[in-house]
C-alpha cells in the first residue's frame, strides 16, 4: 500500500534520522534501574539488537547521570535521554547522547518564578552545543498547568495542542528546528485526534507517535495499532514506540511489536478502528521503565488484570502506573487509580486518595472498590 507521508523535516538522531520521508523509526525505552549500568547496557545492547533505532534512557538526578556516562562507553545505539522534573540536568547528558527529551509540563517543577521560555532556550542551547536532537514530549497526565486551566475540565486535547504548538514556535524563533513532537494519552482516540489535529497546523515538524500507559500484551498492542493504523495510513508519524508493560527481559518485544504493526500498515494490511474501551472494562497501565520505584508493579498489574476478569463487561478504567513521575495525575482520570511507590501502593478514586496499602494487600481493596462502582452502575 502506497501511503503519501506528511512533509516533514529531516531530524537527525545519531546515526539514524526521521521526517523527510525516511522510514519510520522504532524505539524504546530501557526500564532497568539507570545507576546499574551493567544491566542497563545489557538492555540497551538487547533493544538495539532487536532492531531498535533509538533508545531512551531516564534520568533523574546527577548519579543518573554518572551513570548514563559509563553506559554511553559500552553500546552503539543511538540513545535519548528522558529529562524529568530538573531541566538543569541537559547539561550533564546531553554530551553522552544523541536525543534529549523534555516535557513542557515539567518545566515547573524547578525554579518555578523563572519564565518557561528561559529554561527552553536553555535547552536548545545545549542541545546544539552537543550535537542532539530534542523532542517535546507532551503527555495527557501532565500537561502545563497554565493550558489546563485555560480550557474545560472535559477538554483533554486543547491544552496538550495549545502547549506543543507554543514550544514548536518558540524553538522555531529561537532557530532551533532539530526537533520533533509526541503528544500521548491512554486512550488511541484521543491519540488519533490530537496528532491529526497537531499534524494539519504543522506538518513539517516530524511525530513521534504512542499510545501512552498501554498496558499488557495484547491489549496494550491492540490500543497501539488502532492508533498507529490511522495516524500512519494519513502519512502522520515519523517514529513510533509501543509501550507495554512487560519484565525486563522482555523489552524486546516492544521493537518486535512496533515492527509487525509498521508491516502490516505498509502491506495494508489493516483493521477497521473499533470504539476501544468505551462499553467494557479498560485496564491502562505505564510501560515498564527505569523511573518504576518497585519491580514488584510488573506483577500487581499483571494481578489487577487477572483479578477484575469478573468485571469485564462494565464500562469503568483502572489504572496501574509504576512510579511517582506519572502516578499521581495520570490516574486521575480513571475510575479506580494504583500508584506504586517503593513499599506501597497508593489507591485512588478519580482523584480522591483512599489510602496507602501494601502490595500484598491492595488487591482486596481494590476489589471492594471495584465492586461497590459495580453496584452503583447497576
Amino acid at each position: 500500500m502506497q501511503i503519501h507521508r506528511n512533509p516533514t523535516r529531516e531530524v537527525r538522531i545519531g546515526s539514524t534520522a526521521i521526517g523527510a520521508g525516511r522510514p519510520i523509526a522504532v524505539q524504546s525505552m530501557t526500564a532497568t534501574k539507570t545507576q546499574d549500568v551493567d544491566s542497563t547496557v545489557a538492555q540497551v545492547n538487547a533493544l538495539h539488537e532487536a532492531g531498535a533505532d533509538v533508545v531512551r534512557i531516564a534520568v533523574d538526578n546527577a548519579k543518573d547521570a554518572a551513570a548514563l556516562a559509563e553506559i554511553r562507553q559500552q553500546t552503539e545505539a543511538n540513545l535519548s535521554v528522558d529529562l524529568q522534573e530538573n531541566y538543569r540536568l541537559a547539561e550533564l547528558v546531553a554530551p553522552h547522547v544523541d536525543k534529549v527529551r523534555y516535557n513542557p509540563g515539567h518545566l515547573y517543577h524547578h525554579e518555578r518564578e523563572k519564565p518557561w521560555r528561559e529554561k527552553v532556550r536553555y535547552l536548545a542551547g545545549v542541545a546544539a552545543d552537543n550535537d542532539c536532537a530534542m523532542r517535546v514530549g507532551v503527555n495527557c497526565g501532565s500537561v502545563d498547568p497554565a493550558k489546563l486551566d485555560a480550557y474545560p475540565a472535559d477538554d483533554s486535547i486543547s491544552p496538550m495542542l495549545d502547549s506543543a504548538w507554543e514550544h514548536c514556535d518558540w524553538l522555531d524563533e529561537l532557530g532551533f528546528t532539530r526537533y520533533c513532537v509526541s503528544l500521548k494519552d491512554s486512550d488511541p482516540q484521543k491519540v488519533i485526534e490530537v496528532n491529526r489535529r497537531f499534524a494539519e497546523r504543522r506538518p513539517d515538524v516530524p511525530l513521534h507517535l504512542g499510545v501512552t500507559e498501554a498496558g499488557m500484551p495484547p491489549d496494550g498492542i491492540i490500543k497501539t495499532r488502532i492508533a498507529f493504523e490511522q495516524l500512519i495510513s494519513r502519512g502522520i508519524g515519523d517514529t513510533v514506540r509501543v509501550s507495554l508493560t512487560v519484565s525486563n527481559p522482555r523489552k524486546p518485544e516492544e521493537i518486535a511489536a512496533g515492527r509487525a504493526i509498521l508491516a502490516d500498515i505498509a502491506a495494508g494490511r489493516v483493521r477497521s478502528v473499533v470504539d476501544y474501551g468505551l462499553d467494557t472494562l479498560n485496564i491502562i497501565s505505564c510501560p515498564s521503565c527505569s523511573r518504576v520505584e518497585n519491580e514488584a508493579f510488573i506483577d500487581l498489574a499483571e494481578q489487577v488484570k487477572e483479578m477484575t476478569r469478573y468485571a469485564a463487561d462494565h464500562a469503568l478504567t483502572i489504572a496501574v502506573m509504576g512510579c511517582r513521575v506519572n502516578g499521581p495525575g495520570e490516574t486521575d482520570d480513571a475510575d479506580l487509580g494504583l500508584w506504586c511507590g517503593p513499599n506501597f501502593v497508593n489507591l485512588k478514586r478519580g482523584s480522591e486518595e483512599l489510602g496507602q496499602f501494601a502490595y500484598d494487600a491492595i488487591l482486596p481493596r481494590l476489589k471492594a472498590e471495584l465492586d461497590a462502582l459495580i453496584a452503583a452502575q447497576a
